[in-house]
Order: structure tokens, then C-alpha cells, then sequence
């Protein structure tokens, strides 16, 4: 198969972005990105972006993982396909609609080149985001067994499941370790995106995550909205904070209207 293709990043984690918008072959895509996706004997990706019409808005975003699963949404990628259709002067000026699996969600390229995503609302029921065991309103702190040790975890689901661990020292975190014992947890239906975070004040955070379906990346943007709010419920940090992933900075600010912005860089590499 020749098809030639784009790459992207967003604070270090990359995307192979195929237009979709005259059609692409018939192809397995799970196997594509799969293959694509290997560091070592592909192009190298944490995931594959689609790009195809939309029927809900003009374009429609299909992820798929580098183990070929396929997510709900990608906030990074969300901005490296909304900073293609700017590139090639599809996007117009201002905010625009892009239909996601996490519903329909709108990007906006700032004039310095960095891109702004209205992530919507932060779900917070247990049954949706969704998660085993009692049924409570959501989970806060709540303790958990994985990896031979107790872990207290607070979930969030941005159109995709996360359970965000605060730590004292992040970088102290084995996180091939843990990261696939709570990903395949069985509370976790879906699986889950893990986030373990290091508070630094109430405006600042260190992250590091386990992508569910990808392991460890540079970034994760979905589980960086899932960080603050965990923040937020727990005391820790404020509505508006800038959280530091390996990749870089996103900023991430929690709003009146119970809807999140998400602001940080896309570029094609």
C-alpha cells in the first residue's frame, strides 16, 4: 500500500494523519496502525488519525491506538487534526466543528499557532465513565488493589475513561509497572487511562501517563482535563492550572459552565 500521509505532534505525542476526504482503499486499519505505529520497523506513532466528512459536522476524526483499539477521543490528536485542516486552509477562522467518537467537539487555532479545544464537560458518574463496584455518584480517593499494592483513585471520563493517582514524587512512579495492572483492572470495563500526578501548587501539576491501548506517551491531553478536574474535586488544585507533561505544557482551565478548555501546541513534523 503507497499512501502518502502527514505527521503531527502535540507536546510530544505523534500521530500518522491519513486524508480520507476522496476516499482512502479498503484497508484493516486496526493492522495498519499496527504496523504504521511501530517505532522500530514503521513510521512510528503513538496512533493513527482518519480524517474523513463528517455527518454531524463538516470532518469526522477516527482514532486508532498503536495497538490497533480504538478510542473514544484523543485530545492531542484532536489538535494536530484540527491544526491540518488550518495548514491546508480547510478550517475557518475562529472555532469549527469536527465530530469525534466522544461526540462533536470544537477546536480553534490560536495566531500563534497553538490550538484550543472546548472539551465539553467532565463526566463524573460512576456507571458512565465507566466503572465497577458500588454504585455511587462518582469516585474520589477511593482505594483500590492492583500491582500488590493499594492505590486511592479518582475517575473522570472526558469521552474516555481516566483514573488520575496523586503521588508525592512522579518521577519515582514504575510506571510500566503499574500503569498496565490498573489499565486491565477489572473495575475498569473499557480499561482505563492512567494518570499518576504531582502537585507542585494550586496552579501547577507534573503528570506522567499510561495511555490505555498505547502505554506510555509524552502526552495525553484528555488526560490532562482528567487531571485538573481530579484536582478540583480534591482540593488540590484551581480551576484554571497549567499542567506539565513530559511533552510540555498544556493549559487547562475548568470553567463556570462545567466545560473544559484545553489550550497547547500542534505542529507537523
Amino acid at each position: 500500500m503507497n499512501l502518502p500521509f502527514f505527521k503531527y505532534q502535540g507536546t510530544g505525542n505523534d500521530f500518522i494523519l491519513l486524508d480520507g476526504r476522496a476516499g482512502l482503499p479498503e484497508r484493516d486499519w486496526a493492522e495498519v496502525a499496527r504496523r504504521w505505529c511501530d517505532r522500530h520497523r514503521g513510521i512510528g506513532a503513538d496512533g493513527l488519525l482518519l480524517l474523513w466528512p463528517g455527518k454531524e459536522a463538516p470532518w469526522r476524526m477516527q482514532v486508532v491506538n498503536a495497538d490497533g483499539s480504538v478510542p473514544e477521543m484523543c485530545g492531542n490528536g484532536l489538535r494536530c487534526f484540527a491544526r491540518y485542516l488550518h495548514d491546508q486552509g480547510l478550517a475557518p477562522t475562529g472555532a469549527f466543528a469536527v465530530e469525534t467518537g466522544a461526540g462533536v467537539l470544537h477546536p480553534e487555532v490560536l495566531t500563534d499557532g497553538r490550538v484550543r479545544v472546548d472539551m465539553g464537560p467532565p463526566i463524573l458518574e460512576r456507571q458512565h465513565i465507566p466503572m465497577g463496584g458500588p454504585r455511587t455518584a462518582q469516585v474520589i480517593e477511593e482505594p483500590l488493589e492492583a500491582a500488590g499494592r493499594r492505590f486511592e483513585v479518582t475517575a473522570v471520563s472526558m469521552g474516555n475513561p481516566h483514573a488520575v493517582i496523586f503521588v508525592p514524587d512522579v518521577e519515582a512512579v514504575p510506571l510500566e509497572t503499574w500503569g498496565p495492572a490498573l489499565e486491565h483492572h477489572p473495575l475498569f470495563p473499557a480499561r482505563a487511562n492512567i494518570e499518576f500526578v504531582q502537585v507542585t501548587c494550586k496552579e501547577a501539576a507534573r503528570m506522567r501517563v499510561w495511555e490505555r491501548g498505547a502505554g506510555p506517551t509524552l502526552a495525553c491531553g484528555t488526560g490532562a482535563c482528567a487531571v485538573l478536574v481530579a484536582g478540583v474535586l480534591t482540593e488540590r488544585l484551581e480551576p484554571e492550572a497549567t499542567i506539565t507533561l513530559p511533552g510540555g505544557d498544556l493549559e487547562i482551565a475548568w470553567g463556570a459552565d462545567n466545560r473544559l478548555q484545553m489550550t497547547g501546541p500542534a505542529e507537523l513534523v
